[in-house]
C-alpha cells in the first residue's frame, strides 16, 4: 500500500514541485536550527580529485552547483534539442506567442532589478536573477490546479519556460564567465569534435559521448566559462536517431528525468535555499537585492509576460491558444514569477558574499511563494470554460 502511494506520488505531474517546496522548507529549518553550523561545515568541506597534486579541489557546495547542475543542464539541453527537432519549437508559428512572452518575462524583471540597484555596482551584477522561471515548480502548481485550467495553457507555459531556460543559458554564457583561459577552450575543441563525429555516425551507445562530455566539463570549468554549459553542449551531440531508427536522446532524457527532478534539484534546493533569519526584520525585504528580486519576479514577470502576449495578439502576429482567455494568461504570467532553482543558481554565480547570497535566497523564496499563490488563485477563479460547457451538455435536461 505504501509503495503504491509513493508510486502514485512520483508519477504525478506536481511531484517535482512538491519535492522542491519540501526541500526549501528543510533548508530553512536547517539554516535556522541547531544543526546550522554542521550543515555549513559539510557544504564548505573540500572534496578533491587530484593526480600529482593537479586536478579539482572544491567545496561540496560548488560540486553541487557546478557538477550536479551540469547534469540538470544536460537534461534541459536534451529537452531543447527534442523540442527543436520534433516538438513545440519546430514550427516557427508556434513559437511566436510564447517566445514574445519569454522575451518580456526576461527583459522587464531584469530592468526592474537594475533600476532598483543601479547606484550599487556590487549588487547590480545580479540583474539576471529575476529573469528566470523554474519549470518544475511552475508546472507543478499548474498540475495541482488540474482540469480547472485549459490543456493548451500547460503547452503555452511549458514552451515559455523552455525558451526562458534557453535565454538563461545564453545569459550565463555571455555575462557570468570568469577570467577566460583560452588554452582550455582550445583543448575543449577535442572532445567537442569527437562528440560531433559520434553524433554524425548516429551511434547507438552514448556512453562514449557522456565520457567525452565529462572531459568537456573539466576543461570548460578550468577555462572560466561556467561548467554547466558543458551539459547543454553535450546534450546537443546526443543523436536523435541511431542507425536502427531508435532514439538515444529520448532514452537518455527518460532515464535522467527522475534523477534530476527527484534527487539533483532537491539537493540543489536544500544546499542553496536556506535563509538565515537571525537578526533579520521585515525591513530586510526593502534592501536593494531582495526588493529588486521580489519586484522583478512578482511585478516584472506579470508585466513582461502578460504585456508582450497582449501586444503580440493585438498586433495580429499570433492568437491565444484554444480555450485560453486573458485571465489564464495573467495567471500564467504570475506563475512565471516562480524563479526558485534557476534564480538561486544565477544568484550563486552573481555573488560570492554570503550576506548578499542570503539576501538572494530571501528575495527568491518570498517572490516565488507570492507568485505561486497569485498565479494559482487567478487560474482557479478563471476556471476552464470549455470543460464547464462540456459538463453542462452532458447533464440531462
Amino acid at each position: 500500500m505504501l509503495l503504491r502511494t509513493f508510486d502514485r506520488f512520483f508519477r504525478h505531474d506536481a511531484s517535482g514541485g512538491v519535492l522542491l517546496m519540501l526541500s526549501a522548507v528543510a533548508a530553512m529549518i536547517a539554516a535556522n536550527g541547531p544543526i546550522a553550523g554542521q550543515v555549513n561545515d559539510v557544504l564548505g568541506a573540500k572534496f578533491s580529485i587530484l593526480i600529482n597534486d593537479q586536478g579539482l579541489s572544491k567545496p561540496l557546495i560548488l560540486w553541487i552547483n557546478d557538477g550536479l547542475m551540469a547534469v540538470f543542464f544536460l537534461l534541459i539541453g536534451l529537452e531543447l534539442k527534442r523540442e527543436m527537432l520534433e516538438g513545440k519549437l519546430r514550427n516557427p508559428r508556434d513559437i511566436i506567442l510564447p517566445g514574445m512572452a519569454a522575451v518580456g518575462g526576461m527583459a522587464v524583471p531584469a530592468v526592474i532589478y537594475a533600476a532598483i540597484n543601479w547606484s550599487n555596482p556590487e549588487t547590480l551584477s545580479g540583474w539576471a536573477i529575476p529573469a528566470a522561471t523554474d519549470i518544475a515548480f511552475a508546472l507543478g502548481i499548474l498540475a495541482l490546479i488540474g482540469t480547472r485550467a485549459p490543456v493548451a495553457l500547460k503547452v503555452f507555459l511549458l514552451t515559455l519556460a523552455i525558451l526562458d531556460d534557453l535565454g538563461a543559458i545564453i545569459v550565463i554564457a555571455l555575462f557570468y564567465t570568469a577570467e577566460l583561459k583560452v588554452e582550455y577552450l582550445l583543448y575543449a575543441l577535442v572532445p567537442l569534435v569527437a562528440m560531433w563525429w559520434l553524433n554524425m555516425r548516429q551511434v547507438h551507445r552514448i556512453a562514449p559521448i557522456l565520457m567525452l562530455g565529462a572531459v568537456l566539463w573539466v576543461l570548460v570549468l578550468k577555462s572560466g566559462v561556467h561548467a554547466t554549459l558543458a551539459g547543454v553542449a553535450t546534450a546537443f551531440f546526443i543523436p536523435m536517431k541511431d542507425k536502427w531508427g531508435k532514439s538515444p536522446l529520448h532514452s537518455l532524457e527518460h532515464a535522467l528525468a527522475p534523477y534530476v527532478f527527484f534527487m539533483i534539484v532537491p539537493i540543489f534546493a536544500f544546499a542553496n535555499a536556506g535563509v538565515a533569519l537571525e537578526g533579520m526584520s521585515a525591513d530586510a525585504l526593502m534592501a536593494p537585492v531582495p526588493l529588486g528580486i521580489i519586484a522583478g519576479l512578482v511585478l516584472g514577470k506579470q508585466l513582461g509576460v502578460f504585456g508582450l502576449t497582449f501586444l503580440t495578439v493585438k498586433a495580429g502576429f499570433a492568437q491565444l491558444p484554444h480555450g485560453v482567455g486573458w485571465a489564464h494568461v495573467y495567471g500564467v504570467s504570475a506563475l512565471a514569477g516562480i524563479g526558485f532553482t534557476m534564480s538561486l543558481f544565477i544568484g550563486s554565480l552573481s555573488f560570492a558574499d554570503p550576506a548578499l547570497m542570503n539576501d538572494v535566497r530571501l528575495g527568491v523564496l518570498v517572490a516565488s511563494g507570492l507568485s505561486a499563490l497569485i498565479g494559482a488563485a487567478v487560474l482557479v477563479m478563471a476556471g476552464n470554460p470549455a470543460r464547464e460547457a462540456d459538463k453542462a451538455e452532458a447533464e440531462p435536461a
